[in-house]
């Protein structure tokens, strides 16, 4: 009897709450793929009863029902005509799937989703950037006016003197915009037409570039005094560079969409550039440079007083993520000025090795290489006065660490104002501080006592995102597979437990054999252990302990399901190894079993392998083929 596509469609759509419940709807070639506001009002035991739906599982945000190819669409049409429900694609859901989440969450994940892949540049240059201004600021040394210094700042500063550039390109990416077009924008933001941003507050360095007397910074008066362009510079800056290529990569994409193709080529990027431009250098712009005016005259007169001077050690890392932090030199000039003593180097100190201490906190507490190497070198370029991979890289990323920072800073702050301590130089803080400072043993209080702070906190309050379990590993040690099961235009799927590899029509189980599930193959087992299939993340682990989901970078979706209706067994004989969450490196044990109590339960032992999204691909290949 052939499927009743309205029913099945009403009927899905009365047990998830009704239209206005879905956020998103697309369909791939075998699931309906919907995300749900209200999970709560799903019916999930009636939806497995739906006549047409075969399946249904939770997987990133995404509530999939599996229908089956070429009826997934019909039941989608009909569903989208009964729920008013756009139509979207499977990008649109997993982007509305995103956005569930609460703003300050998406906002980080964003701010990391733009660093984490320029963190190897801004970390290096953090390092080497700390030790010259160290070495350049030792008595008696002469390397300050030295060709090496000269040729090694250079060197080491690179990457944040056109840090907006690098910050641009990494969020085209991140926005789905032109990433030369992206350059572009950055580039624009430190034009040497424009003075340069940390100079702004400098009346000497206006007069001198612009061939000004009155410390005025020039503008451009586009339309009168209504919209005028102040003639200064962003370096430093993060966020107006983000929300730039943001509002950049919006235009382009609209104009794509409604361009001529005749004419695109040419009237979409000119059109792009000029845009962003102009609102950028107008409106995003001037709001920072309005906000480091106040910031700088809130900072003046909390510094005056202990409690001020520990809000200020509190917020100096906020003022960091806005690229607002060096604007403080004015600060520390005007001390040296009139009283020969700068002492709020001590308070960006403090605030400053407080990030050190929550990053260096990570990075020994955490499991994930990949963290744990960004981390410990970050917290040492923290530790030397360039706290940007260290806030950027880590602490804003996890976020509990860079609120323990907050906390060791402010703390450290108050020692220090209360202390009275102060330096008799700016532009150097933490240990290349102590070239400059009045005091070394209290100095070297006021670091414990903040650092030391930061440290602790963040190991109480931080606990990594994907905490790895120790594996017993089996009697006898079982060797992971390396051969490839398989493999698609995205990469390959390795073998995840020792045994013989039978096609996917040979599994023992209808649903798993035909595909609906998604492209993969069975394995016989000798052996009870499964092991990662490849570098990724636990997405699902079923209650009943038999099955495991995993996806990876590349965007493979990999359900390991042990055994045919062995959800029946409710987890007995099963141990799995990791949760939901965890990351996992390709042959790491996930999960041992019991295959004589698989058997005993009379349950075939065969470990289904799958790519659930295999739909999504090019040239699947499976079992020997995907060597």
């Amino acid at each position: 009897m052939a499927l009743d596509y309205h029913k099945c469609a009403q009927e899905i759509a009365d047990n998830i709450g009704g239209g206005a419940n879905v956020v998103s709807a697309a369909h791939c070639a075998t699931r309906l793929r919907l995300v749900i506001a209200d999970n709560g009002k799903v019916n999930k035991a009636a939806l497995e009863e739906v006549d047409g739906v075969k399946g249904m599982f939770e997987s990133n945000g995404q509530l999939q029902l599996i229908i089956g190819t070429g009826t997934v669409n019909k039941v989608f049409d009909e569903f989208i005509a009964i729920t008013g429900v756009a139509a979207g694609t499977k990008d649109d859901v997993k982007a509305a799937a995103a956005a569930k989440a609460p703003v300050w969450r998406q906002a980080l994940k964003t701010v990391g989703d733009v660093f984490v892949p320029i963190l190897p540049a801004i970390v290096a240059s953090g390092l080497m950037m700390g030790l010259v201004e160290a070495l350049a600021k030792i008595p008696g040394l002469g390397f300050g006016e030295s060709d090496w210094f000269q040729f090694l700042d250079v060197v080491a500063n690179t990457a944040f003197a056109y840090l907006p550039v690098i910050v641009a390109v990494s969020a085209a990416r991140v926005f789905g915009g032109n990433l030369f077009l992206g350059a572009v924008i950055g580039l624009l933001m430190i034009h040497s037409a424009f003075l340069n941003g940390w100079n702004v507050a400098n009346t000497e360095a206006i007069n001198s570039f612009f061939g000004v007397t009155d410390g005025v910074i020039p503008r451009w008066h586009l339309v009168g005094n209504i919209v005028t362009i102040q003639r200064s510079g962003y370096q430093g800056h993060v966020i107006p560079v983000i929300i730039a290529v943001f509002l950049m990569s919006k235009v382009e994409k609209w104009l794509h969409k409604h361009v001529p193709e005749m004419i695109d080529l040419f009237v979409t990027p000119l059109t792009t550039v000029f845009v962003t431009a102009f609102f950028t250098l107008w409106i995003i712009g001037p709001i920072f440079a309005t906000a480091e005016t106040y910031v700088l005259a809130f900072a003046k007169v909390l510094v005056r007083n202990p409690i001020g001077a520990g809000v200020m050690g509190a917020l100096y890392p906020w003022t960091v993520v806005m690229g607002l932090h060096h604007m403080y030199n004015v600060i520390e000039a005007g001390m040296l000025a009139e009283t020969g003593l700068n002492t709020w180097m001590p308070i960006a100190s403090a605030a400053n090795f407080a990030q050190f201490g929550a990053c260096l906190a990570v990075g020994l507490k955490a499991k994930n290489q990949k963290t744990k190497s960004v981390a410990i070198p970050s917290s040492m370029s923290a530790a030397l006065g360039i706290t940007e991979p260290a806030i950027f890289g880590v602490n804003m990323r996890f976020f509990k660490p860079f609120i323990a920072g907050m906390i060791g800073g402010a703390v450290g702050a108050l020692v220090a104002a209360f202390m009275g301590i102060g330096a008799t130089a700016y532009g150097v803080t933490g240990i290349p501080g102590y070239l400059t400072i009045n005091n070394a043993i209290l100095y070297t209080i006021i670091l414990a006592i903040s650092g030391g702070l930061a440290f602790f906190l963040t190991g109480i309050l931080w606990k990594e995102d994907a905490p790895k379990k120790a594996a017993a590993a089996p009697a006898p040690t079982v060797a992971a597979p390396t051969n490839a099961i398989i493999s698609c235009n995205a990469g390959k799927v390795i073998a995840p437990a020792v045994g013989t590899v039978v096609a996917q029509a040979d599994i023992p189980d209808d649903t798993f054999a035909s595909g609906v599930l998604g492209e993969g193959v069975g394995i016989n087992p000798t052996e009870g252990v499964v092991f990662a299939p490849f570098d990724g993340e636990i997405t699902s682990v079923a209650d009943s302990k038999h099955a495991i989901g995993l996806a990876n970078d590349a965007g493979m979706e990999v359900l390991i399901h042990v055994g045919v209706d062995t959800v029946a067994m409710n987890g007995e004989g099963f141990d799995d190894k990791v949760a939901e969450g965890d990351k996992v490196k390709a042959g790491q044990i996930i999960m041992t079993f019991d295959r004589d109590a698989i058997k005993k339960a009379n349950h075939p032992d065969c470990v289904v392998v799958l790519l659930t999204n295999s739909d999504d691909f090019s040239d699947v290949k499976l079992g020997a083929d995907a060597e």
